[in-house]
């Protein structure tokens, strides 16, 4: 008689491995179920993109210059899909401290699960929401006139280089929502979020700005991004001669990989000794 086959150790990486990504997928059917059942929230983020082409390229937009023969309203719209991107993390701050304050985390702490799959699905299903954002956000820009001539395969990979940078700001949102005490200083992020997004090339070229604050905007990893989906969309206005411009596509991935490898360690970190 042959001997009885035994289970594998639940104790060895592969085991660990599957259930880190189990627990993972746990934590996004639980963030998208809360989606579908607040109404208010995808409303909000529906709403954010249509005010937000309004006024910067058909309110502002109608007294701005960016080069000789450009319309504005390509230059604007991939710098638009960029700070989209970029202001996302604070609904990523906000969800945390929501589930920090009512006790959510702490459950989820005390539970039998891997310790990163809190982190981690919340920032899978950030980048999910994203996605929705995203597509909302290019059929405005479909509606009011904007193309993309860089043929479908630039055009995707900029949309992808869009999803990089948000997956990369996901865990400075989930970084500061474990930190920050709570709501109300949750909302004080704004004030972190606007100068980043807007500082920036995002509405205009850093070379129409003073020296100083045209260097801080060429290092903008915010910018990195829109300056390399411009280039792909089929860029409508020469890039400046900085390197930092001139290898706008290499840093749209570089920066995304550095924020990553600094902030997800940390926050996984700092979610696994929340109380300490």
């Amino acid at each position: 008689m042959s001997a009885p086959a035994t289970a594998p150790p639940v104790d060895v990486p592969e085991r660990r491995l599957y259930w880190a990504v189990v627990d993972c997928w746990t934590i996004v059917r639980r963030d998208l179920g809360h989606l579908v059942k607040q109404p208010s929230l995808i409303a909000w983020q529906l709403g954010f993109p249509i005010v937000s082409v309004l006024l910067f390229v058909f309110v502002f937009g109608s007294a701005m210059e960016v080069g000789p023969g450009v319309d504005y309203k390509d230059f604007a719209m991939p710098g638009m899909f960029a700070m989209t991107m970029a202001f996302g993390f604070m609904n990523t701050a906000m969800a945390v401290v929501i589930d920090k304050e009512r006790g959510v985390t702490d459950r989820f702490r005390s539970m039998p699960m891997a310790p990163s799959a809190v982190v981690t699905g919340r920032g899978v299903s950030d980048v999910l929401h994203a996605a929705l954002d995203l597509l909302v956000l290019a059929a405005i820009a479909l509606v009011v006139g904007w193309r993309s001539d860089g043929g479908a395969l630039a055009t995707l990979t900029a949309f992808a280089l869009l999803l990089l940078l948000r997956f990369a700001l996901i865990w400075i949102g989930v970084w500061l929502g474990l930190r920050v005490p709570n709501q109300e200083a949750a909302g004080n992020l704004f004030a972190v979020a606007f100068p980043f997004g807007m500082v920036s090339s995002v509405f205009t070229p850093p070379s129409a700005m003073p020296d100083w604050l045209g260097t801080i905007a060429m290092w903008n990893p915010v910018s990195a991004t829109a300056n390399a989906i411009r280039e792909l969309y089929g860029n409508p206005l020469p890039l400046g001669d900085s390197w930092i411009e001139q290898h706008s596509l290499l840093m749209a991935v570089v920066w995304p990989l550095i924020i990553t490898a600094v902030f997800l360690p940390l926050a996984v970190r700092k979610f696994q000794n929340l109380n300490s």
